[in-house]
């Protein structure tokens, strides 16, 4: 518990803002630090971040919301640049009289909603990394992508006829005019406000955010990365803390295996529909939930990943959750 005496600190550090006219805005960052001594003799560090204005930033204000997770924290997009910092509400970082760290936050949005059955009280708390993919498992991107064929090319499909990722053998036509068909979907309509969440993904996500630490890593390519940002945060506002892009299948680039992303982020889990990308990974020694939603997804059918011990199929968004639940649960044992 830091000392009210902390506090006196707080009001002469220059240009710190009036905790009663915090409002979200972009800032240059300034730490200052104080200590806190926890009944075990551990110390920590808290920092906070001056603002040059308590005023809404001039600056492009969807760049400012994408910089933050669910915390309020600053993430990092695909690169890993420094991006801009902000400062949180202090309703995030002050419960009472004691500041929260970061992972008391996270502690006390779980406790405040109900602790999921098995998770321990963590005194050791620390959050699961899980690697989530976009396409057929936050977004039903072939759904839009097959209507928007079928309305240019005449073509006549149906989503269970998609066997396999690799257009061109459903449209019957070459690589590369698949391809192209596919860049002129991502420069449309319907691309940008086509596409709907997979059931069930908000309110999962939600829950599991207060105990693990979730980003994207999708194969979609560069040149539709502002977009899905967009997408993103309009439909889990503020739930991941990266977002990696592989560039897979793109005209121009280079590209990033997931596994490479994956243990770049320290993952642990990797949430994604193919298989290939599923082997990939648990080869890499990443486990894997497979998702094949209400078992509709025919190219995620393939029995060559059955026998592999680190990958597990799920059918809906509330089996990831019990399976994240039960591992993390044993992790904190």
């Amino acid at each position: 518990m830091i000392k009210r005496e902390a506090f006196g600190l707080i009001s002469n550090l220059r240009g710190f803002m009036a905790f009663s006219k915090i409002n979200l805005s972009a800032v240059s960052s300034y730490p200052y630090g104080l200590i806190k001594q926890d009944g075990r003799g551990k110390v920590h560090n808290i920092n906070f971040v001056e603002s040059r204005s308590s005023a809404p930033s001039s600056g492009n204000p969807s760049r400012l919301r994408r910089s933050l997770n669910q915390n309020g924290l600053p993430r990092r997009i695909d690169d890993g640049s420094a991006i801009a910092h902000a400062v949180a509400p202090p309703s995030q970082f002050f419960h009472g009289s004691r500041v929260l760290l970061e992972d008391e936050v996270g502690l006390n949005l779980l406790k405040g909603f109900g602790e999921p059955p098995g998770i321990p009280s963590r005194q050791k708390y620390e959050k699961m990394v899980v690697a989530v993919d976009v396409d057929e498992v936050l977004g039903s991107f072939l759904s839009a992508l097959n209507k928007f064929i079928t309305d240019h090319y005449g073509l006549d499909h149906e989503v269970s006829e998609y066997y396999v990722y690799e257009f061109y053998r459903i449209w019957n036509c070459s690589r590369a005019e698949a391809d192209m068909r596919v860049h002129e979907f991502y420069n449309s309509l319907s691309f940008r406000i086509g596409i709907d969440p997979i059931p069930g993904s908000q309110a999962v996500l939600r829950n599991l955010s207060t105990f693990c630490d979730l980003s994207v890593v999708t194969s979609r390519q560069n040149v539709i990365k502002a977009n899905t940002i967009d997408w993103i945060e309009k439909h889990y506002p503020g739930m991941f803390k990266e977002i990696q892009f592989g560039n897979h299948f793109a005209l121009n680039g280079k590209s990033r295996p997931k596994s490479e992303i994956c243990r770049s982020l320290g993952a642990r889990v990797l949430i994604d529909d193919n298989p290939r990308y599923a082997l990939e990974c648990a080869e890499a020694g990443i486990k894997v939930l497979l998702f094949n939603y209400h078992n509709s997804y025919p190219w995620c059918k393939d029995g060559y990943v059955d026998s592999h011990s680190l990958i597990t199929k799920v059918y809906s968004w509330e089996e990831v959750e019990q399976h994240l639940i039960s591992w993390a649960a044993a992790a904190w044992k």
